[in-house]
């Protein structure tokens, strides 16, 4: 799920946050942190979120018969 009532606080996706470059945010209330970083004054913005990437489907276990039909 994309929006979740519990999300873990990073700066990465915080309201108040402005992303510098990959390893720096620029934070309204704590100056210059990392993306990693969390305070008491987290706002979650979903819109700054990246989901992980889906995970590729195995098909190593699939035989031509369950191709046929």
């Amino acid at each position: 799920m994309l929006f979740q009532k519990k999300i873990e606080p990073r700066c990465a996706y915080c309201e108040r946050g402005t992303q510098l470059d990959e390893e720096k945010i620029l934070c309204a209330k704590k100056g210059v942190v990392s993306p990693a970083g969390s305070c008491r004054a987290f706002k979650y913005d979903p819109l700054k979120r990246v989901p992980p990437l889906p995970k590729a489907p195995d098909f190593s276990g699939l035989k031509d018969e369950d191709f046929k039909l």
